[in-house]
C-alpha cells in the first residue's frame, strides 16, 4: 500500500512580456503632457523615417518606417508633430522602466529598449500582479505598458498583442487563463503575421501552404514545416502549441561582431571629415567591446556613397585587417582604422555613410602571446577613465578626435530634437 502523499502538480510556466506603448512618443510626452492628445511621430537618424507613432498618428494612416519627406507636407498640415530621435532620453527612460520590472520577478530578460520578459511561474494572483506592474511603471515613470502572459515566450508575445489591440483587456491579457477551446478560438482569429519572427515574406510563403492564422500554423504538418522552413519554424510552432523551446536569457550573450555605423547629416567630400567620423565610430564600438569585457582581433572599415543618387558616381569600398594583437584600446584600434580610411579614400566622391566593425571577439586575456615579442602595454587606465567620464557625463563627453573643420559635416541631422531632460543638467525642466 502506497502511504506517500501525492505530489502536487508542477505549476504551469508563466512568462510575461511587458511592452512599452509607442515608447519613443511616450518618453516625449512624459515631459510634455500638453501633447497627450496631439498626433506625434518620432523620426529615425537624420530625420529620415517614422520609427514611433502615437495612436492619433496611426489613426491618420501614417505607417511605420514611412519616409518623412513623402508625408511631411500633408502631416504638418494636419497638425502632426514630428520630433527627431532623442536617444539619450530614451535609453535613460528604458533603464528606469527595466529597473522597476526587474524587481517584480525573480528572472528577467531585457529583450529590447522597450520590451522585457519576466518569469512569473508559481506567483499567486497573476491578474492582480500584472495590473500592479502596469500601474507601477506608469506611476513611477509615466510610461504606459501592456502585459501579456503565456506558457512560452512566443505565446507571451502574442498575448501582449491581444492586450494592446483589445480595449476589454485594459492592457493585460493572460493566455493561460483560457480554456483549450477558448485558446483555439482566439488563435483562429489572429493572423499568422502577428507571430514573433514571421514577417511579410514568410507569411506569404505560409499562405501558399494554406497557413493564414496562428491556429493554422499550430495544426500544420510539423515535418513538412521543418523541411520547407527549417528548425526555427518548427520551434515557433511548438512554442505556439505550448511547448517551451526558448528560455529566458538573463545575461546577454557576448556579441560576436560589433558595428558602429551611421548615415551622415550631409555628404562628405573631404578626407579630414571622414577621418573624424570613423574615429567617432571606433570610440563607440570599442566602448561596447569593453562593456562586455572582451577584445577584438579584426577591424573592418567601410565607406558608401549615396546609392539613392544614381546621378552621382558610386563607390563603396570596404577593407579589413587583422590586428597585431587582440585589443579593446580605442587609440590602438583607431590607428589601424585610420590607415584603412586613407587606403580607401578617393577624391571626387560624395560619401554618405561610413562604419566600423570589430570581429573575432574573445574574452579579455584569451590570447596567445609571442615568446620573443612582448605584448604592447595597453592603455587600460586611460580607457577606464574614458568610460567612467562618458558614463557620468554622457556618451561622447570624451572621445577620440582627428583634425577636422570646427563644424563636423558628418554629424547626424536632428533638426527637431527635444531636450535631454534626464541626462543634461541644463535641460532639466523647471517647475
Amino acid at each position: 500500500m502506497n502511504t506517500q502523499a501525492p505530489r502536487s502538480a508542477a505549476p504551469v510556466q508563466t512568462i510575461a512580456l511587458v511592452d512599452c506603448n509607442n515608447f519613443y512618443v511616450s518618453c516625449e510626452r512624459v515631459f510634455r503632457p500638453d501633447l497627450a492628445s496631439t498626433p506625434m511621430v518620432v523620426l529615425s537618424n537624420n530625420d529620415g523615417c517614422v520609427v514611433s507613432r502615437s495612436n492619433e498618428a496611426k489613426a491618420m494612416g501614417i505607417g511605420m518606417g514611412q519616409p518623412w519627406f513623402e508625408i511631411q507636407q500633408k502631416a504638418l498640415a494636419q497638425g502632426v508633430l514630428a520630433l527627431s530621435s532623442n536617444y539619450a532620453l530614451y535609453a535613460d527612460m528604458s533603464n528606469r522602466v527595466m529597473s522597476i520590472l526587474g524587481a517584480c520577478a525573480p528572472r528577467q530578460e531585457v529583450y529590447s529598449i522597450d520590451e522585457c520578459f519576466l518569469d512569473l511561474t508559481g506567483m499567486p494572483l497573476l491578474k492582480a500582479l500584472s495590473y500592479k506592474i502596469k500601474n507601477q511603471v506608469l506611476q513611477w515613470t509615466g510610461i504606459p505598458v501592456c502585459v501579456g502572459l503565456g506558457p512560452t515566450l512566443t505565446l507571451a508575445k502574442l498575448a501582449n498583442h491581444v492586450a494592446k489591440k483589445h480595449p476589454r483587456s485594459k492592457g493585460v491579457f493572460n493566455y493561460n487563463a483560457l480554456s483549450f477551446a477558448q485558446q483555439q478560438r482566439l488563435l483562429s482569429q489572429i493572423s499568422v503575421t502577428e507571430v514573433w519572427g514571421i514577417g511579410r515574406r514568410l507569411s506569404q510563403q505560409l499562405a501558399g501552404q494554406g497557413v493564414h492564422t496562428v491556429q493554422d500554423l499550430c495544426a500544420a504538418h510539423t515535418p513538412s514545416l521543418r523541411a520547407q522552413f527549417g528548425v526555427v519554424m518548427e520551434k515557433t510552432q511548438r512554442e505556439l502549441q505550448g511547448l517551451s523551446c526558448l528560455d529566458l536569457q538573463e545575461t546577454a550573450p557576448l556579441k560576436k561582431q560589433i558595428i558602429a555605423s551611421r548615415s551622415f547629416g550631409k555628404s562628405i567630400f573631404e578626407l579630414p571629415d571622414l577621418q573624424e567620423a570613423v574615429a567617432h565610430f571606433v570610440s563607440l564600438a570599442c566602448a561596447k567591446l569593453r562593456a562586455q569585457n572582451a577584445q577584438a582581433a579584426l577591424v573592418q572599415v567601410f565607406l558608401q556613397t549615396n546609392r539613392f543618387r544614381p546621378d552621382q558616381p558610386q563607390y563603396a569600398p570596404c577593407l579589413a585587417m587583422a590586428l597585431p594583437h587582440p585589443s579593446n584600446d580605442s587609440v590602438a584600434i583607431n590607428r589601424w582604422a585610420q590607415h584603412l580610411v586613407k587606403r580607401m579614400w578617393q577624391a571626387g566622391y560624395a560619401f554618405q555613410k561610413a562604419g566600423v566593425m570589430l570581429s573575432e571577439i574573445s574574452p579579455n586575456g584569451h590570447q596567445q602571446s609571442d615568446l620573443w615579442t612582448p605584448l604592447p602595454s595597453a592603455n587600460e587606465e586611460l580607457m577606464k577613465a574614458l568610460d567612467h567620464l562618458n558614463q557620468r557625463f554622457g556618451r561622447g563627453t570624451v572621445a577620440l578626435s582627428q583634425p577636422a573643420p570646427a563644424a563636423a559635416a558628418w554629424r547626424m541631422k536632428q533638426a527637431r530634437k527635444s531636450p535631454a531632460y534626464t541626462t543634461d543638467w541644463d535641460a532639466i525642466p523647471c517647475v
